[in-house]
């Protein structure tokens, strides 16, 4: 018998525009659930669709699947979000994506929110980053979107602030789906009170991430490693160094393109 997506409740009060919310951290993340409330709020209609595993650092993999050829997909019940279409599904998030343009989920989706990830994503690390692999797979598919990503409270100690990065993204959100063309953005804020955060800049994406990679052991078996803070000195108008000042930092990509005017020696491979 095949999958049939929950019916969501009073769909026309909740507005015409579907929004696929999804990420990487997983259907249990209140990052989630925080930014479809938010999309109810709005009057919107969010379809909710998150990885039953942690994705992190995914990209826009399509798998591997735990069956090849199968994902597995379960109706799920959410915080504060009753009635609201919401299906955990044993997929990365670009594929989640993908099935979601299939129509998986009900009627076809018009926009796709990936968030609130727990952690930045900026400057080389958009390159690893699953939450922004959802929105690049939706650009891929006809489909604007964007990455919403908040600094880690847990590295200082402190409250994971979600509405924060909720609050200040829905006028991006809002724009965006005033929008003729496919525009995928990917967005980062301070994990800090909206009136403590500075202004949002647009940014370059920084040579480096916010959080590196150290190696803390190793031995003839294999190694220990941590993720920490980035210290280095960034350009002062990328993404990594805006986020560490408290800006919101906001960057327009796209997938992967061709490199114009590169000249090659074809001729001399042949």
């Amino acid at each position: 018998m095949g999958y049939t997506p929950p019916l969501v409740t009073n769909h026309d009060d909740r507005g015409s525009m579907r929004v696929l919310v999804t990420n990487d951290d997983g259907i249990d993340s209140p990052g989630l659930h925080a930014l479809a409330v938010a999309v109810l709020e709005e009057g919107w209609t969010p379809v909710v669709a998150g990885p039953t595993t942690d994705w992190s650092g995914g990209a826009a993999a399509l798998g591997p699947l735990e069956t090849p050829g199968r994902a597995d997909l379960r109706a799920v019940s959410l915080p504060d979000l009753d009635g609201v279409s919401a299906h955990a599904v044993s997929a990365p998030p670009a594929f989640i994506v993908s099935l979601a343009t299939l129509g998986v989920f009900g009627d076809q989706i018009d926009l796709v929110l990936a968030g609130v990830n727990q952690g930045p994503n900026t400057g080389s690390s958009t390159l690893y980053s699953a939450t922004i692999g959802a929105v690049l797979s939706a650009r891929q598919r006809g489909l604007s979107g964007l990455a919403l990503s908040q600094l880690d409270g847990r590295h200082d100690g402190s409250a994971q602030l979600w509405s924060s990065a909720t609050d200040i993204a829905l006028p991006m959100v809002r724009w965006l789906a005033d929008q003729t063309e496919i525009i995928s953005l990917n967005v980062n804020v301070p994990n800090l009170p909206v009136d403590e955060i500075k202004e949002a800049r647009l940014a370059t994406l920084a040579p480096k991430g916010s959080i590196q990679t150290l190696i803390t052991d190793q031995d003839d078996h294999g190694l220990s490693f941590e993720l920490a803070p980035t210290t280095d000195q960034m350009p002062e108008n990328s993404d990594t160094a805006l986020l560490r000042a408290g800006h919101t930092t906001v960057s327009a990509l796209k997938g992967p393109a061709v490199v114009e005017g590169l000249t090659l020696p074809i001729d001399d491979w042949m």
